[in-house]
């Protein structure tokens, strides 16, 4: 029997070494079995071994297998004086070969192409989701899917999602591959610290869930768990700053301020370590956000790109704003020094706070006004952050109509 052997090497060290002897994942040579690559990722990615705590480690392969060319010596051989099965090996293994018929199409997305793609019934690893709060499997699930859609991404997914038992795991993966800086601050060295801090601190990882809730709800964008967590920069620099905030809060204020350094880099998100933030967060597009040492944010907080949270000068001490549960932050908004937001708040777009702004109301404008007055502000009769409601009552304030 000879075997198709594929490479780990892009996998995480962490992540196989302790399991597996060589980075190499064998798969059965036959011809019956390489004829169809249904088989061969069925074989990758839904039914791995189960001794290994990774479930799955390689990309798809393709194989051309025509009987037609057995005969045939190619004259891109690696080997010329090896077998046939070999040289196709060496030639053909791609993410898939839509030249052939009985191999997974690269079609972009239509509608037919829609309607040929079924996830198999016979697949017994998709888990059944019982728990509606189990999130990582949801997130398997999607992972599975999304690779029978778009086969070219089976290594991303696999890396991200599928070779990890673990959201834990995966998070402190995908963090570590976005934060890493080759040379300087490998990957290796920040996926060891990252788990031992979310292991450690029990907290994050129940913020995770609650963040991956809130986005998946309120940003119509989002078309699954796996898809923010994979792409949404906004949850990534939370969870991020999550972890910092850990290690800033147990003396090691050199590595929080590292970590918030490279957030800020990546993904155009600066949050000091120091600062406080609940779970439930939303942060949408999060371009530009800034968020000082001693701010506070509460639970279930929505906020858009281009938002300020800072002091008002040189002054040292608690001197950023407080926002309370439910609070909705628009685009280009500016609360500035130790202000309270009280909670169920509303802060319309491009608006400059100064002064506290009661609970369930409405400020905007530069400096804000309160919509319906100081003395008699109109009362919000909903969490804005969770209807992510920008415009109501706006006519109230302004009579401006273009």
């Amino acid at each position: 029997m000879k075997f198709l052997v594929i490479a780990l090497s892009t996998i995480p060290p962490p992540l196989y070494k302790s399991h597996l002897s060589s980075p190499r994942l064998l798969v059965p040579m036959s011809t019956d079995f390489l004829r169809s690559p249904t088989n061969i990722l069925k074989a990758i990615f839904f039914n791995p071994p189960k001794t290994p705590k990774i479930q799955a480690l390689a990309m798809a392969a393709c194989i051309h297998t025509s009987r037609a060319e057995n005969s045939r010596t190619s004259s891109l051989s690696c080997d010329p004086n090896g077998s046939q099965i070999d040289d196709r090996v060496c030639n053909y293994i791609k993410y898939c070969r839509p030249n052939f018929s009985d191999l997974v199409s690269c079609v972009p997305n239509s509608e037919n192409h829609s309607k040929s793609i079924r996830i198999p019934e016979d697949l017994g690893s998709f888990d059944p989701v019982e728990n509606q709060d189990d999130l990582w499997v949801r997130m398997k699930n999607e992972a599975r899917s999304d690779i029978l859609q778009e086969p070219i991404l089976s290594n991303f997914y696999v890396n991200s999602i599928l070779a990890h038992d673990s959201l834990e795991s995966a998070l402190a993966n995908h963090l570590s591959v976005k934060l890493s800086n080759s040379g300087t601050l490998p990957s290796g060295t920040l996926f060891d610290l990252f788990l031992g801090v979310i292991a450690e601190d029990k907290e994050i990882i129940r913020a995770v869930k609650d963040d991956l809730r809130a986005v998946k709800e309120r940003d119509p964008a989002c078309i699954s768990y796996v898809h923010c967590f994979l792409n949404f920069k906004g949850f990534l620099a939370c969870q991020a700053h999550r972890v910092a905030h850990s290690l800033w809060s147990n003396g090691r204020k050199i590595l929080a301020l590292l970590i918030q350094n490279r957030v800020s880099e990546v993904f155009a998100v600066d949050i000091h370590p120091g600062a406080e933030i609940g779970r439930g967060i939303l942060l949408d597009h999060a371009t530009g956000v800034v968020i000082g040492e001693t701010a506070v944010i509460g639970n279930n907080v929505s906020i858009l790109h281009n938002v300020t949270l800072g002091g008002t000068g040189k002054a040292s001490g608690d001197r950023h704003p407080k926002l309370g549960d439910g609070v909705l932050i628009g685009a280009g908004t500016c609360v500035l020094g130790n202000v309270r937001i009280g909670d169920g708040a509303k802060i319309g777009a491009g608006s400059v706070v100064l002064k506290e702004v009661p609970a369930r109301t409405t400020a905007v404008g530069n400096p804000a006004r309160l919509v319906g007055g100081k003395e008699n502000p109109i009362r919000l009769d909903k969490m804005p952050s969770l209807t992510m409601d920008h415009t109501s009552h706006i006519s109230e304030w302004s009579d401006y109509v273009i």
